[in-house]
């Protein structure tokens, strides 16, 4: 069975998409699921290229068992929007910005993340870098939502077996 393949998007890389990144890995890996589904995360900025996610994205990720500190932060490439299946956007403005990048490519499944969501109302992860901690968890709690669903949807579009 060929990869299924996603990206998670966020402006900096450094705090929800690495946080997305991160927890749906876990997901997949739980799953079974590691050798059929390729992750990973970028930004639509290159602020922090080469940098570790916020250290308050990966205190909030560790004490839910996910660890982020060995990711580095990349901007999103032209071809990234043939390499992934999915393209998933933190929030509106980052999408937009992918549109408008993909303009003259295919840009198959570019959506927002939180579509996969079925616990929440909101279509944007908010960005929770000016904010304080409960901002970080407010996070992991709408990713952990949205990341059980975007499983499922993949179980179901792509007759993915679980392995586990």
């Amino acid at each position: 069975m060929e990869k299924v393949s996603v990206l998670f998007v966020c402006m900096g890389n450094i705090c929800r998409s690495p946080t997305a990144q991160g927890v749906f890995e876990n997901l997949v890996q739980r799953s079974g699921l590691k050798q059929v589904i390729r992750i990973d995360s970028a930004g639509t900025h290159a602020y922090h290229i080469g940098n570790q996610p916020d250290n308050r994205s990966q205190q909030a990720a560790l004490g839910r068992g996910v660890d982020l500190s060995k990711q580095r932060a990349r901007q999103v490439q032209a071809a990234d929007f043939s390499d992934f299946d999915y393209i998933l956007a933190m929030d509106l403005n980052n999408l937009h910005t992918l549109q408008r990048f993909t303009q003259a490519r295919n840009a198959k499944n570019l959506q927002l993340f939180m579509e996969f969501a079925s616990r929440w109302r909101e279509r944007e992860v908010p960005d929770p870098y000016y904010g304080g901690s409960q901002g970080f968890e407010r996070v992991l709690d709408m990713i952990e939502d949205a990341s059980e669903g975007l499983l499922a949807h993949l179980i179901r579009i792509h007759h993915i077996e679980r392995l586990v």
